[in-house]
C-alpha cells in the first residue's frame, strides 16, 4: 500500500467523549483522513491489540500504532509511529515485513539529526502550536520552526506537522511546506467527525502539495 499521509487522523479514545473508536476512525476515514493512526497512552497491551485489529479490519485506510511496535505487527497494522524514547527505527526494521511503514518524531534539530539517520518512510514534526493532546510535546516551534527542522530531512521524505493544528491554521503550516498534517482534536473532538476531517481535507488539497509517494 502506497504512503499518503497527508491527513492523518490520531485516534485517541480520551479525546471521543465516550464514543466508540471504531465508528469514529470510520468517520474520519469517510470524511478524507488518508491513515489512522492510534494513541492510547492508558490502554494495556491486550486492550491495544484487539482495538487495533478491530481498526484494521474496519477501515479502509492504513492502520498506524503510536509507539508499539509489537502491537502494530501482531494486530497486521500498516505501520508504527515512534518518538524518539521508543525502540530505534533500525531494531524494527529488522522485524518487520517490507511493506511496513515507520514514522518518527522529531521536534528539535538534534532529534531531526538523529531521524536523518534513522531508516523510515515519514517524519513527524512539532510540536506546532500549543496543544492540550500532548502536554509533554515541549514548547511550540511554530511554521519557522517547522521550516528549519524539515530542511534537515533527507530528500523527498515526507515530512508531516503535528500539534495544534485546526482548520483556522492548517493552510499556515501547510505553506510552511509540510506535506500534511496530523490531527487529534480538530478531528475527535468535533461533533461531526467526518465534517470536521472533510474540511481540513480540502484544506490539505488546496494547498497543492504532491500526493506523498
Amino acid at each position: 500500500m502506497s504512503l499518503d499521509v497527508k491527513l492523518l487522523a490520531i485516534l485517541d479514545p480520551a479525546r471521543l467523549g465516550g464514543r466508540d473508536p471504531v465508528p469514529a476512525a470510520g468517520a474520519a476515514a469517510a470524511g478524507g483522513a488518508t491513515a489512522v493512526q492510534l494513541r492510547d497512552k492508558t490502554a494495556g497491551a491486550a486492550a491495544l491489540l484487539r482495538l487495533t485489529r478491530d481498526l484494521v479490519a474496519a477501515l479502509p485506510v492504513p492502520v498506524y500504532v503510536n509507539d508499539r511496535a509489537d502491537v502494530a505487527l501482531a494486530a497486521g497494522a500498516a505501520g508504527v509511529h515512534l518518538g524518539q524514547d521508543d525502540l530505534e527505527p533500525r531494531h524494527v526494521r529488522a522485524l518487520a515485513p517490507g511493506a511496513f511503514r515507520i514514522g518518527l518524531s522529531a521536534g528539535t534539530p538534534a532529534e531531526a539529526r538523529r531521524a536523518a539517520a534513522a531508516p523510515v518512510d515519514y517524519w513527524s514534526i512539532g510540536s506546532i502550536y500549543a496543544t492540550p493532546s500532548k502536554p509533554d510535546a515541549g514548547a511550540p516551534i511554530g511554521p519557522e520552526g517547522f521550516r528549519q527542522l524539515a530542511r534537515l530531512a533527507p530528500a523527498d521524505m515526507p515530512v508531516i506537522a503535528i500539534g495544534g493544528i485546526t482548520e483556522a491554521n492548517a493552510a499556515e503550516i501547510l505553506a510552511a511546506g509540510a506535506h500534511g498534517i496530523a490531527v487529534i482534536s480538530a478531528i475527535f473532538a468535533a461533533d461531526d467527525v467526518e465534517a470536521a476531517a472533510r474540511r481540513l481535507r480540502r484544506i490539505v488539497e488546496a494547498s497543492g502539495h504532491p500526493r506523498d509517494r
